[in-house]
């Protein structure tokens, strides 16, 4: 008889395969001293694990970078800079030769010390190395005990693999091919396990809490990565349930692929623009593929991540060029450097904060450092030349900061022309609403810039001062919520009023539930993964904006997000 377990659905789709268990190898080990004459050769062992972990790591880089794409391979070299770190390599070299540790202990207190130490930190990012520190030591105590690590690059037969969790360098040598999905007794959406799954297309729930403990190696399983169910040991009826709703799923995909060249509009011939978020130049086949109608974010900060010093202006010229010339024309917003909050940079030696969120972070950090910020503005500038660019501030909560942002921009353009190099001269400059108090005075800051666009994802956490990377209070992550609605109109009137527009780039503007109330809004342009606008073109094609201004007139009287939920489901069923 079959079984059901419930988890999060991670990524869409269904997966019918036998069970492979990831099972991580026994890491115990005996012995944590060792004789006085033994410890050359002990600091030896210990070294060679560490090479021979780096051959291992940069083969699982070069594997990622080729199937998922830079952006995700970029974690690796995260990795790669753990094991070239002094400050992690001299303590475990220490307690060998100091303390007479075996090499396996001293790696393992020296590991459980920085896991300690960034686990203890209130910023998401710091915390976030603790896993690398983690994976990290995992694969070179595993060297040093003569143990092998898991390597699901070598799965050769149709499966879908069940773990407690699944490690960045586990899913980055996921072959879709022969995985056809995943399931785990941990994680959540915003795991790095899920976001590598929706990349790569996988189907996976996580979040089980039971999986591994469920099922055994070659049992028959179904993940259904939408709804967040796993069915195991199916019998024929369900299976064949199934199999009816993969082929559905697939059918669906095709449907949506002849809307890839049909153009945004709404059933009362009203058209919005339909763009895509993207991270790298790598990004851009997806872009392609899917149908957008250009860029509405392009996050430059990766490509300042994963290295050891800031990209040169040449660099980055290539890296902008690049993208402006395969949109070909079409509109390419460009969000200048965004770190701080939960993305640091080692190189820049940023302070550690108490409230990294609110601190020192993009453009406040930016026009602090002016040398950085005028290379990446000059590569912008430079870079103009090739296509339809638009420049976005993020973090903007003043209007001085954009003056000044904007007045640095303008400085470098006049050095620019005056040393002969060609530059557009109608380069639209916008801002980030991603703080109340600019949506707040939208309608000031509507007479300086060009266009908004609206970052949700901070937008919602600061309006509800909540921080979204708090399990605790993740239930004030609320997008549909009234507040939010109405500061999201009080930029869009402001824009339209001085004859503005307004974009979305945040996660809120491809949400299903979200469309219809942010095309009754007047939202002009929508911003998504790539992966989302052919959903969003046919979502549209089925919305009338007249339907949906009555909808919001509606939503912006209501007292809670189960309210304005109740209603775009009311709407949306009439269709």
């Amino acid at each position: 008889m079959s079984k059901i377990l419930k988890g999060i659905g991670a990524s869409d789709g269904v997966a019918i395969a036998s069970v492979y268990s990831l099972e991580e190898p026994d890491l115990s080990f005996d012995g944590d001293t060792i004789e006085e004459d033994e410890k050359d050769s002990e600091v030896e062992r210990f070294k060679g694990a560490f090479n021979q972990a780096k051959v291992e790591i940069t083969k699982i880089r070069n594997h990622a970078e080729s199937t998922v794409g830079p952006e995700h391979a970029a974690i690796f070299d995260a990795h790669l800079l753990v094991l070239d770190d002094p400050e992690f390599l001299s303590p475990i070299e220490d307690g060998i030769r100091n303390e007479k540790k075996s090499a396996a202990q001293s790696l393992c207190d020296t590991r459980d010390q920085f896991v300690t130490i960034f686990e203890g930190m209130d910023n998401e990012y710091m915390k976030e190395r603790a896993a690398d520190v983690k994976d990290v030591s995992k694969r070179v105590l595993a060297q040093i005990l003569g143990k092998e690590i898991p390597t699901p690059s070598n799965i050769s037969t149709p499966v879908v693999i069940v773990a407690e969790d699944l490690s960045p360098s586990d899913t980055a040598q996921l072959d879709k091919e022969f995985v056809k999905g995943f399931v785990t007794n941990v994680g959540g959406r915003t795991s790095h396990s899920a976001i590598m799954s929706r990349s790569l297309e996988i189907p996976a729930v996580v979040g089980t809490r039971e999986v591994t403990d469920a099922v055994t190696v070659g049992q028959q399983i179904i993940v259904d990565g939408g709804a967040g169910d796993v069915i195991v040991d199916p019998d024929d009826e369900e299976i064949q349930v199934y199999e009816d709703k993969a082929a559905r799923v697939e059918e669906d995909k095709a449907a949506l692929k002849k809307l890839v060249d049909e153009p945004s509009k709404t059933m009362d011939d009203v058209t919005v623009e339909l763009a895509a978020n993207i991270g790298t130049p790598d990004d851009l086949d997806g872009v392609v593929s899917n149908g957008a109608e250009g860029i509405g974010l392009y996050r430059t900060e990766f490509l300042y991540m994963g290295r050891t010093e800031i990209p040169s202006e040449e660099e980055q010229y290539e890296a902008y060029k690049a993208v402006l010339e395969k949109l070909d024309g079409s509109p390419v917003v460009v969000r200048t450097l965004d770190v701080g909050g939960d993305k640091e940079l080692p190189y820049l030696d940023l302070p550690e904060e108490l409230n990294p969120f609110l601190g020192y972070r993009a453009i406040r950090m930016t026009l602090d450092n002016q040398e950085l910020f005028r290379t990446q503005l000059r590569a912008l500038l430079r870079a103009s030349a090739h296509g339809n660019l638009k420049i976005m501030f993020p973090m903007i909560a003043t209007i001085e900061e954009f003056n000044q942002a904007k007045a640095l921009l303008v400085e470098e353009k006049n050095k620019l022309k005056d040393e002969g190099v060609q530059v557009k001269d109608d380069i639209e400059v916008g801002i980030m609403i991603e703080i109340p108090s600019a949506a707040i005075i939208a309608d000031q800051f509507a007479k300086e810039v060009d266009f908004f666009s609206i970052g949700t994802n901070d937008l919602i956490q600061y309006t509800m001062a909540a921080d979204r990377m708090n399990e605790a209070v993740s239930y004030l992550y609320q997008p549909y919520h009234p507040a939010l609605l109405r500061l999201i109109k009080m930029v869009i009137d402001a824009s339209h009023k001085e004859g503005k527009w307004t974009g979305m780039c945040g996660e809120m503007a491809g949400d299903e539930k979200a469309v219809p109330l942010l095309l009754g809004l007047g939202l002009d342009e929508f911003s998504m993964s790539a992966s989302s606008v052919l959903k969003a073109r046919r979502q549209l094609s089925g919305l009338k904006k007249t339907d949906m201004e009555k909808l919001v007139e509606s939503a912006l009287e209501c007292k809670d997000t189960e309210e304005v939920l109740a209603l775009v489901d009311e709407y949306t069923s009439r269709v």
